[in-house]
């Protein structure tokens, strides 16, 4: 790939993302690739940042809950 290429790709990310939103995506394409080099080098580890982790605990009480909920249902129907 020669310079003239990597211009035109260039040019129409610049038209279809606009060049204020083009760090913001190199940013997260970056981030993406870390997380998954981390994912590749750790065999069980967790990668995913905490403020996007789900509570286990949390599933766990939904699903105990919903029987409750239906058989409720049922009584009133």
């Amino acid at each position: 790939m020669g310079m003239a290429e990597l211009g035109i790709i260039l040019a129409i990310l610049v038209l279809l993302f606009g060049a204020k939103r083009l760090p913001a995506l190199a940013d997260g394409m970056g981030k993406a690739i870390r997380n998954f080099k981390k994912g590749l080098d750790s065999d069980d580890e967790d990668v995913t940042p905490p403020e996007k982790q789900v509570a286990e605990t949390s599933s766990a009480q939904e699903l105990e809950s919903t029987p409750a909920k239906a058989q409720t249902a049922e009584q009133k129907g």
